[in-house]
């Protein structure tokens, strides 16, 4: 398989299309408590598409960084409830109802929708309005985008179309460090853009995972989290050493340490560590 990709430079502020290629820019690339690179989402472009998967607490001011503003984002996926990956999407919510008045789309299962409203959007957005005899809901800031269940083995696998963007869903198995499986793991998703580029967002080491999507797709390259010691609710970067040359030469690690600069990611065979605020595009 021939991979082909380049890299283009930031200018002027974040774009919202391009000429029909696929393109991942990085709001930032750092763990959650990054002071270097913020946080890790990504903004993906394609065509007149697009879609921010995950609004970290960072991410609106990241994207002030990039003379951007986070009213921009019609189009949303959130990978799990994390800080730094949920922190600036009740910022979203307000700006999209008392700025814009547009609500964005989110791409979200029913399941996930109740666990994101009930347990961490509902005290910062519900209470700001009283109508009719209740308070906000998730509806009155969100236009659900619902995927549809494709494969309940190996594992959950939803599909959705945002514009010319296609996405496959997975679970994870991100947290609690104790779990044994993705099916004791809280709620937490990976994401496979048009069957070419794996994103599996904050997991645990997972082997299987990696292998189920390699061998039932024809994947060109991977981002995948990464820290620097062994143990808790992220692959090590000694773990990911262990895969095999033909996967860790498609492999760009995110979400690692301000330490990063203390290894060598492509000298150990990887493709190296994922920058923020550059365009990598996929022809």
């Amino acid at each position: 398989m021939v991979c082909m990709y380049n890299i283009s430079k930031f200018e002027k502020n974040i774009v919202f299309n391009n000429d029909g290629h696929l393109s991942f820019f990085f709001i930032g690339t750092g763990s959650a408590f990054s002071k270097k690179n913020f946080q890790t989402n990504v903004l993906i472009v394609k065509g007149d598409d697009h879609v921010l998967v995950d609004c970290g607490t960072l991410c609106p001011f990241a994207f002030s960084t990039y003379n951007s503003s986070i009213t921009s984002v019609k189009n949303i996926l959130i990978t799990h409830s994390h800080a730094d990956h949920i922190g600036g999407l009740e910022e979203m919510a307000l700006m999209g109802r008392y700025t814009t008045k547009v609500r964005p789309k989110m791409v979200i299962t029913d399941y996930y929708k109740k666990i994101l409203w009930n347990e961490s959007l509902k005290g910062g957005c519900s209470y700001g309005e009283y109508t009719d005899g209740s308070y906000m809901q998730y509806d009155n800031y969100f236009e659900q985008i619902k995927p549809k269940l494709l494969s309940n083995t190996p594992r959950p696998l939803y599909e959705a179309d945002v514009g010319s963007i296609n996405i496959k869903i997975f679970r994870t198995k991100h947290i609690p460090d104790t779990a044994g499986s993705w099916r004791k793991s809280f709620y937490s998703v990976g994401i496979l853009v048009d069957n070419r580029i794996l994103f599996p967002s904050d997991t645990r080491f997972d082997r299987e995972l990696i292998d189920w999507m390699c061998s039932s797709h024809p994947i060109e390259y991977i981002f995948h989290d990464c820290q620097f010691y062994t143990g808790g609710v992220h692959a090590s970067y000694e773990e990911l050493k262990t895969l095999p040359d033909t996967i860790r030469n498609r492999m760009f690690l995110c979400h690692y340490g301000d330490n990063y600069e203390n290894f060598d990611a492509e000298k150990d065979g990887f493709s190296g560590f994922a920058k923020r605020g550059v365009y990598y595009n996929f022809d």
